[in-house]
């Protein structure tokens, strides 16, 4: 087994078997992420607060109560003896490499005085199924339920289609048009951004002449193999958000009966599940918290003693599968045909996928499970009583279809027509599709340098709408700012004045909007667990909508020009440019969980871009315009060269803030540039 490096400190590893490479995968994480590795696992087990107190005991009681450890355990039970085992060489390689000398001297853990606990055969599992619990349509519906029962059929107008998973861009060309005759594939998927990152770059080479493979890409840390995004030579794959529904939430009736725990299902009462388990909490008493199931799923919120609650029903709850048994397909892959039927296995999340191989196919498809149920589900909450609110089966057949070679494919969380009405309910504006989509109409002749600079494209299609609303509006002192956002050219960019009286503008407005009576009601405190919180706020709910509020005219019997008016007087003052308040801000877990404990300190970078662009850097423009979500990597996958591609990560390859490497890419990524992906092995840095 051999490590090596580039000189971004991205670990490049080659083993005699699958094995060994996952040993080595495994151990290589442990000492390049120890702090990170240490926090996914509390936070998958639900034992935050053991280290950080009252104020992490949120997410530790979710943790609990939707069954993350337990599902894990029943996933890791189902997965194939092939796939167990590799998962037991990456869990024993980690475990080897947290117990290494050093391994607890990293920044984080020196200042907590913790040492990192042993991780289980399924801990890779939960903390997988830990990174995605919210990333689907659950905390959308408690926000949908919430605003239709305070506006009604007028809650349609909030709309602005899944502003907090959404962002994430995939876009391939076949080879006739190309300037090298072989496919290409972009992309840069979205989430909070994180320090350390929530992907880290990897190459994972076996040599076993009967099981070779050679693949570089992004690895979840705490997961083996590649999940998402992975070059293989001869062939190539990326991933966006499908916005597929596949979570459902139920209202529960409960009741403890002399049979004992019942929930009220579609045929009358029946059995439910319950037990107390012990959260325990630094600097406080330990807290109960009794897990409930029934047979729709974990109670996520309520009590049995309210007699009342919400579950939630996921696919992989169901199936007991999370998809795992997918990992090492996908890395023996050879051909679009291997990467597809790989991706037959896979459960959540539900992805868009582009292949492309050396042969010229390109293709797009839709991987994971989606029940099929009625409407209403997708639409908010319904009754678990209610017999026409079960599951019946899964969509079958998904979307798919192969792309000519003269043809083109772009992905971004969009609808994509009639295709998804099946696959979901609330998608991403089409605007970064459109713009992709225009980027690359009528070019034969694209490289890896254009598609590179796809990525940092900031033009937001929005603009006229904004424009075309004050053009005829005359505002007192914010006259300056309206006439500045008319002279705009619509770029986002960092360095541009109109962006920065844009963006003001647009705060102010949200704000004034808001704050009228109509919504006073949604301003009120929610009844919901804390966790979603960021959810469930109306300012930045209503930000998200200008879009869908401006088009409306009047909404909700609003006078939009004179709140308009307001919000130019507002903005007066407003920083130079948009980089001055748009800077990059990744979240460190003493920023989520700690009072007393200051994450360690990186330059903030400015960042072109907003919500809409291509280059997705999103804020919460009622709030701030700090940019804490966006491109958590970016690529651009030759299939004519892996070498004349490029890649990059948001902070760096190494997870200990002591190291070169912490935060050596943060420059690249927030110029929009990669850095470059080498191959040959005697140009990296080997070592022990």
């Amino acid at each position: 087994m051999t490590l090596h490096r580039d000189a971004y400190g991205v670990p490049h590893l080659r083993a005699s078997t699958v094995l060994e490479l996952a040993h080595l995968q495994g151990r290589v994480t442990a000492r390049d992420r120890t702090w990170q590795l240490e926090w996914l696992r509390r936070r998958a087990s639900g034992t935050t607060a053991e280290v950080f107190g009252p104020r992490a005991l949120a997410w530790d009681r979710l943790s609990r109560r939707a069954g993350i450890a337990e599902t894990a355990r029943r996933a890791h039970a189902a997965l194939t003896p092939e796939t167990r085992a590799f998962v037991a060489a990456y869990v024993d390689g980690v475990n080897a490499g947290l117990v290494e000398p050093g391994a607890a001297d990293g920044d984080e853990l020196s200042r907590l005085g913790l040492a990192p606990g042993r991780w289980e055969p399924w801990t890779p599992l939960a903390v997988f199924l830990a990174q995605h619990l919210l990333f689907a349509s659950l905390p959308g519906k408690l926000w949908s339920q919430r605003v239709r029962d305070h506006l009604g059929d007028d809650a349609a107008l909030l709309s602005h289609e899944g502003p907090h998973s959404s962002g994430s861009n995939a876009w391939a060309v076949g080879g006739d048009r190309t300037a090298s005759g072989y496919a290409l594939i972009g992309g840069d998927p979205h989430r909070v951004i994180e320090t350390p990152g929530v992907y880290m770059q990897v190459r994972l080479a076996c040599t076993d002449p009967d099981d070779s493979f050679d693949v570089l890409g992004f690895a979840f840390p705490g997961v083996p193999g590649v999940q998402h995004f992975a070059h293989a030579g001869e062939v190539a794959w990326a991933i966006t958000n499908a916005m597929a529904d596949y979570q459902d939430v139920y209202a529960e009736q409960l009741r403890r009966g002399d049979g004992g725990l019942e929930a009220l299902g579609p045929q009358g009462w029946e059995p439910a599940s319950s037990w107390l388990e012990v959260v325990d909490v630094a600097g406080a008493d330990p807290a109960l918290v009794e897990v409930v199931t029934t047979e729709r799923g974990p109670l996520i919120e309520g009590d049995v003693d309210s007699g009342r609650g919400l579950s939630v029903r996921f696919a992989s709850g169901v199936l007991d599968d999370l998809g795992f048994d997918a990992l090492l397909p996908l890395l023996r892959a050879r051909s679009a045909d291997d990467v597809d039927a790989a991706l037959d296995r896979w459960v959540e999340p539900v992805n868009n996928v582009l292949i492309a191989d050396r042969s010229g196919a390109v293709r797009y498809r839709v991987a994971g499970r989606i029940p099929v149920r009625p409407d209403a589900n997708r639409r908010g909450i319904v009754a678990a009583s209610d017999p026409d609110a079960a599951w019946t089966g899964w969509l079958d057949p998904l979307p798919r279809h192969d792309v000519a070679p003269d043809g083109q494919v772009v992905t971004a969380n969009e609808r994509r027509g009639p295709e998804s009405d099946a696959v979901g309910a609330v998608f991403a504006p089409p605007h970064r599709a459109a713009r992709l989509h225009a980027l690359l109409d009528g070019r034969d002749d694209l490289t890896t340098a254009d598609f590179a600079s796809f990525h940092n494209d900031a033009l937001l299609p929005t603009v006229a709408q904004v424009q075309d609303l004050l053009r005829d509006l005359r505002a007192g002192a914010g006259e300056p700012v309206r006439e500045a956002i008319l002279a705009w050219d619509g770029r986002m960019t960092a360095d541009s004045t109109g962006a920065a009286a844009f963006a003001a503008w647009r705060g102010a407005f949200a704000r004034r909007i808001a704050d009228e009576p109509v919504f006073a009601s949604l301003r009120e405190p929610h009844e919901h667990d804390p966790t979603f919180a960021p959810w469930l706020e109306v300012r930045d709910r209503i930000a998200l909508a200008l879009e869908t509020l401006i088009d409306a005219g009047a909404p909700f019997g609003l006078d939009l020009a004179t709140l308009a008016c307001e919000a130019l007087d507002d903005a007066v003052g407003h920083a130079t440019t948009w980089g001055e308040t748009h800077v990059a801000t990744p979240v460190h877990a003493f920023d989520i969980a700690a009072d007393d404990l200051e994450a360690p300190d990186l330059d903030l970078p400015a960042v072109s871009g907003d919500i809409d662009t291509v280059r997705c850097t999103g804020s919460l423009p009622a709030s701030g315009d700090a940019c804490y979500r966006g491109s958590v990597a970016r690529y651009v996958w030759d299939l004519a060269d892996r070498d004349a591609g490029g890649w990059v990560v948001p902070v760096g390859a190494a997870g200990d803030p002591g190291d070169p490497h912490y935060h050596d890419q943060l420059p690249l990524w927030a110029a929009g540039e990669l850095a470059p992906i080498v191959t040959a092995w005697t140009d990296l840095a080997e070592q022990p």
